[in-house]
């Protein structure tokens, strides 16, 4: 499992010598094999651990707010180097410090006559296990950054936070702590942790895509067809035929379903505009009448004495004039 933890180191203990006039403070403990709340850290995960280390560079107390959030300038007292294991104790290093920060001096008296007073607070990446009732650093993936904290040896303030399963700083709760621990996550960190919760945010958007594309393809292919149903009553009003939306017996035979899906699926207007006037020819060769009952027109391809006779009653001599 990965997790975000936030460990913090004591120098309870530990022989430091400080060169003030080079600003360094050597021998400084960063990391144990075993935090106060109970996790272990391999000795392997230490070693590898090192070299994330070297060049870290290190600020005056948290940040405030998001713990992996950017830092001020005036925060900034110092750099990680040198750093090396210990078998059995942890990672050790020197910590190379500006002279002139404002608390420089501080430092390295607390450095030399009360070491207890000096600690430090880091962000790191890494990945756990459980083993019974603990918990196993089996490595750490990236530093975030190194703090120096006050009496850390005296405080509840010496515990190890991880995403999950940690107690919170002192004065706040475990919702803040994890809230802030989350407004730092980048996506970045994101991909190379859960791997697989991209993937399935990835999936859920795509299969989201699918859906509103389907949708925009639902309501083109509609208006496509609502504007060629438009088009063919406008043909069809041209021609004096009667419109399908309002038809009823024989009139209903003229424009047919059939007739009305053949006309809609006609490649162009032109080609639609034909299959329109051939219908009103043939309406028109049979004598056919408008929706008002009244007769179309006469005849143009047969001889005028032809056309004196009675148009058809019903819709089967329609049907029968037709053909």
């Amino acid at each position: 499992m990965n997790e975000t933890l936030q460990e913090y180191v004591d120098s309870r203990g530990v022989e430091m010598r400080v060169d003030r006039g080079h600003g360094v403070i050597r021998g400084v403990k960063i990391l144990g094999l075993e935090s106060r709340n109970g996790r272990a850290y391999l000795p392997d995960a230490l070693t590898k651990a090192a070299r994330l280390y070297e060049g870290a560079k290190v600020n005056v107390n948290h940040p405030k707010g998001n713990p992996l959030g950017p830092r001020d300038y005036q925060d900034r007292i110092g750099v990680i180097r040198n750093v090396v294991g210990r078998p059995g104790e942890g990672l050790f290093a020197d910590l190379h410090f500006n002279p002139k920060h404002a608390l420089a001096e501080q430092l390295a008296w607390d450095a030399e006559h009360a070491p207890e007073n000096v600690g430090f607070s880091h962000n790191v990446l890494a990945r756990t296990a459980r083993q019974g009732d603990g918990v196993v650093v089996e490595e750490i993936t990236k530093v975030q950054s190194v703090d120096l904290v006050a009496d850390p040896a005296t405080t509840r303030g010496l515990f190890e936070a991880a995403a999950a399963g940690a107690e919170p700083p002192a004065g706040q709760s475990r919702a803040e702590s994890q809230s802030s621990g989350l407004a730092g996550l980048t996506t970045d960190e994101l991909k190379r942790q859960r791997p697989d919760l991209v993937q399935e945010l990835l999936q859920e958007q795509a299969d989201r895509l699918g859906q509103l594309q389907a949708e925009v393809d639902r309501l083109i292919a509609a208006e496509a067809l609502h504007q060629r149903r438009a088009l063919a009553r406008r043909l069809l009003a041209e021609s004096r035929l009667p419109d399908p939306e309002t038809a009823q017996g024989w009139a209903r035979t003229v424009v047919s379903a059939g007739f009305l899906e053949s006309l809609l699926a006609a490649p162009s207007e032109q080609a639609m505009r034909e299959m329109v006037e051939e219908r009103a020819r043939l309406v028109r060769g049979a004598g056919g009448f408008d929706p008002a009952g009244h007769a179309l027109s006469r005849p143009l391809s047969r001889d005028q004495h032809q056309v004196d006779r009675a148009a058809p009653a019903d819709v089967k001599g329609f049907v029968e004039a037709v053909t």
